[in-house]
């Protein structure tokens, strides 16, 4: 029988600690000290390494977590992978604070930093608060996507309405019918029906005025 110890040891094992081992970590460092000292610590933890330096303008396929040296001329550099929902977590590196260097961490919305000189105290920490935040602005990032697109689709489908009104001299329950049952009948969804209503009234209104 399971110990009340072990149950609440199995408890308060974060999730995110058993995935370490899988994860695909970029380290873009200078070859020096602090670089090697990050990816021996980063390989003890169970992380599968690439190093890189300078920072590469594209990363490989399924990097989870990148590890970036701040320098003053970061600043300059574009970062593409940066961008997209796919972005990867960034913990920024930095060997000096000063205003550059936190417009630099604040620009590539890193979502935690390092110090410098590496100590092997703080990195398994700060690799698995990174991983936590990042997955949970990621969730959010998905829902407000799908916020926004049901609110184009509510704009789009009382827009449609209107024009139906409009056209044919219905009433709003009936206009809402008619989009509902287009859609039934050509198996898609209201709000396309509403973008093709939109559309089609835009094309017959060229002209008119």
């Amino acid at each position: 029988m399971e110990s009340s110890t072990t149950r609440r040891a199995t408890r308060t094992t974060p999730p995110l600690l058993k995935d370490l081992r899988t994860l695909k970590v970029a380290v873009f460092h200078p070859d020096d000290e602090d670089g090697r000292q990050l990816i021996q610590q980063l390989q003890r933890i169970g992380c599968q390494v690439q190093a890189f330096w300078p920072p590469l303008p594209a990363l490989s396929a399924g990097i989870d977590v990148v590890f970036l040296a701040v320098r003053p001329d970061s600043i300059d550099m574009g970062y593409e992978w940066l961008k997209g929902d796919d972005a990867p977590a960034v913990i920024a590196v930095v060997t000096y604070e000063n205003p550059t260097i936190v417009e630099i961490v604040l620009h590539i919305g890193a979502q935690a930093v390092l110090p410098s000189p590496i100590r092997s105290f703080g990195l398994l920490s700060a690799l698995v608060v990174t991983r936590h935040v990042h997955g949970d602005t990621k969730t959010l990032k998905r829902r407000l996507h799908k916020l926004e697109a049901k609110f184009l689709g509510v704009r789009q489908i009382a827009e449609a309405k209107s024009i139906l009104v409009r056209t044919r001299q219905i009433t709003d329950g009936a206009a809402y019918d008619l989009i509902r049952d287009q859609a039934m009948s050509k198996r898609v969804t209201t709000e396309e029906i509403a973008a093709a209503i939109i559309n089609a009234n835009e094309i017959l209104s060229l002209g008119r005025t």
